[in-house]
């Protein structure tokens, strides 16, 4: 399994949730949200990114409205 290339992908990760641990760690982070019957800030547009309602709930309505 190749190595985390945490600085890369935290370069691009735009989560906004400051104390985040994960930040970088993509896999940590899916593993973390997917436990909570969430999705990662990474599948959000940067208006309903920072609203933290990261809910799979969240993310269909999104879909839905066609605003994602």
């Amino acid at each position: 399994m190749p190595e985390c290339t945490r600085q890369k992908n935290a370069s691009a990760c735009n989560c906004t949730y400051e104390p985040c641990a994960r930040k970088g760690e993509c896999c940590r982070c899916i593993a973390y949200h997917l436990r909570n019957r969430e999705l990662p800030a990474c599948c959000f547009d940067k208006a309903s990114e920072r609203t933290f309602d990261r809910s799979f709930e969240h993310f269909s309505r999104l879909v839905a409205e066609g605003r994602l």
